[in-house]
């Protein structure tokens, strides 16, 4: 049997060599333990899944603010399943609701947008994640693909960007889900639709960038192998959303900028 035209036992080696890799760094470092946010969402669980392959202590967190139930859900379902399978599991579930709607309530006469206000939702999970971490000599391990990281930089600078390594960014997230398949991640989270968990409603990766992940890895492999000009009105439209979401998001994906002073 094969997955994507590889075999599974090809998957399982790359599930293998991915935990020995944040196994390898974490002992590099002297690190007693991985902490995963976890959000019911393929990402997370397959990288929550790959760091407690380790055998590391791995703090898995699901840390709702007015999450939809299917969501909350999902992520429960998941740090169960792990823990009954791996015994350095540790599972939380830290509500930040009143901790979201007290800064809300700070920044209110000053005015905020809907879209900030939604990236503040990822960055007081990052701030979660980081004070567990510290107070346990732990590294916050990230749950980005390639697509989000390197292509259309989908993700809140400082948010879920914010982490220390990232096992699986190297990864499309077609590649993502056959990985999944091969550790046998829970169905509920392998069939539902892409999400950042960001918002009231239940809007879809899909509804925010208005194309798919597997039209975005095409015009990704696109960019990168050379451009096709006899492209259909689809294809067109698609490159036009990565490549403006591609230049807006370079401030995520490139380092820092850095005045360097002139020295005599």
């Amino acid at each position: 049997m094969s997955l994507g035209g590889i075999s599974i036992q090809n998957w399982e080696n790359l599930g293998n060599e991915i935990s020995n890799w944040i196994f390898d760094y974490a002992k590099s470092n002297n690190i007693s333990n991985l902490v995963v946010g976890v959000s019911g969402g393929i990402d997370s669980a397959v990288t929550s899944t790959l760091c407690a392959k380790t055998g590391l202590n791995t703090i898995v967190v699901n840390m709702p603010i007015y999450q939809t139930p299917s969501q909350l859900n999902l992520s429960n379902l998941h740090i169960e399943w792990l823990g009954k399978k791996w015994n350095n599991v540790e599972g939380h579930i830290i509500d930040l609701t009143e901790v979201y709607d007290s800064f809300n309530t700070k920044l209110d006469k000053i005015s905020t947008s809907e879209l900030s206000l939604a990236n503040t939702r990822a960055r007081l999970r990052m701030t979660t994640l980081y004070s567990l971490a510290g107070s346990k000599n732990g590294i916050v391990v990230g749950t980005g693909n390639k697509v989000e990281d390197f292509g259309v930089g989908f993700y809140t600078k400082y948010g879920d960007g914010g982490v220390d390594i990232s096992p699986i960014a190297d990864l499309y997230k077609s590649e993502v889900y056959f990985l999944a398949e091969s550790l046998e991640i829970i169905q509920p989270i392998q069939d539902a639709a892409p999400t950042d968990g960001l918002w009231n409603d239940s809007r879809t990766d899909e509804d925010q960038i208005g194309a798919t992940y597997e039209e975005l890895e095409w015009a990704m492999e696109e960019v990168e192998n050379g451009f096709n000009p006899k492209y259909s009105t689809r294809q067109k439209e698609i490159m036009d959303i990565y490549l403006k979401m591609n230049k807006n998001n370079q401030h995520k994906m490139k380092p820092i900028p850095i005045f360097k002073r002139k020295l005599d």
